[in-house]
């Protein structure tokens, strides 16, 4: 039911791209506050103008970094809630789940269930090479990026759940009338769509197929529980829970955490291990928390299409 409630006869494919469009628009509008400040940051300060991501989200302190940087989320969310209203005559609830109302009960379960995850996979790594590591608390930094953190990061995950799960996942489903095109579609661009970050520049293109797999793992428990709760609830835990734990100087973001990884990044087991071990796992919880059931007709089944009144 949650991809049938995208089934409109005016919503055509095109009307996905020019909403697509829309949503980056409100984007960049969103990104003219940081532009503007490290615009002022450079010339008051007689530098050179960065030109390579890596330089810019040095110029100034890492929680100002990220305030900065998340605000353009917030914009694009804007966006893609009058996108879905305005354009395709659809409410919110509709492009978020097939229930009557969001089951905050399942975004907390996989935010606690993926976090308890990611912080077993650090102790078992820092256990393994401690001398990697290095005690990286300041407490007033910390403090801070909790606060930004946690009500900042959790809008950037919904947003990029909301136009990958929800919006292009119906938009692909209005074009092929099938599930399995709009799981593999919005997968893969969402793995392309972290392609610039620092890591891949370190590790090499292997990490693809982390960025993909968790792609394809979040359309999955999309499809199968028919709303992107458990989605939203993962992707905000894997970002928020992340930024607090541990930093390192190669990625995307530099953070107040715990904990700083002074390694040298490679492409190993762990990008592998998390796509073939630790999402399966989690898709056996969730299948028998959840009972879900008719696995073949939910990931690649037609699509009746049917209109369903939003």
């Amino acid at each position: 039911m949650f991809l049938e409630q995208g089934i409109k006869s005016q919503n055509k494919f095109w009307l996905y791209l020019i909403g697509s469009v829309l949503i980056i628009i409100a984007s960049f509008v969103g990104q003219i506050p940081f532009s503007v400040a490290v615009l002022y940051k450079t010339l008051t300060g007689k530098k050179v103008i960065p030109t390579d991501n890596a330089a810019v989200m040095k110029i100034f302190e890492p929680n100002l970094t990220l305030f900065l940087v998340m605000i353009s989320f917030a914009f694009a969310f804007v966006g893609i809630y009058y996108v879905v209203k305005y354009l395709h005559h659809q409410t919110l609830l509709s492009v978020t789940t097939s229930r009557k109302k969001v089951d905050w009960k399942r975004v907390f379960f996989s935010f606690f269930l993926w976090s308890f995850f990611t912080i077993l996979s650090f102790v078992v790594v820092y256990l393994r090479s401690p001398e990697n590591f290095i005690w990286n608390f300041k407490l007033v930094p910390f403090l801070i990026l909790v606060a930004v953190g946690a009500i900042l990061i959790p809008i950037q995950t919904s947003t990029e759940e909301y136009v990958f799960r929800g919006y292009l996942m119906q938009g692909f489903a209005n074009l092929a009338l099938n599930r399995w095109f709009p799981l593999m579609m919005t997968s893969l661009i969402f793995g392309l769509m972290h392609i610039f970050n620092p890591e891949v520049a370190k590790m090499g293109y292997v990490i693809m197929v982390y960025y993909i797999g968790t792609g394809l793992f979040l359309g999955i428990i999309t499809l199968m529980d028919e709303g992107i709760e458990l989605a939203l609830g993962f992707h905000a835990a894997n970002n928020l829970i992340g930024a607090l734990l541990v930093t390192s100087d190669w990625s995307v973001f530099q953070t107040h955490s715990l904990f700083k990884d002074l390694s040298e990044p490679s492409a190993g087991l762990d990008v592998i291990l998390p796509v073939v071990v630790i999402y399966p796992i989690l898709l056996f919880i969730f299948s028998k928390k959840y009972n879900w059931k008719n696995w073949k007709e939910k990931l690649t089944g037609k699509i009746n299409a049917v209109e369903i009144s939003n």
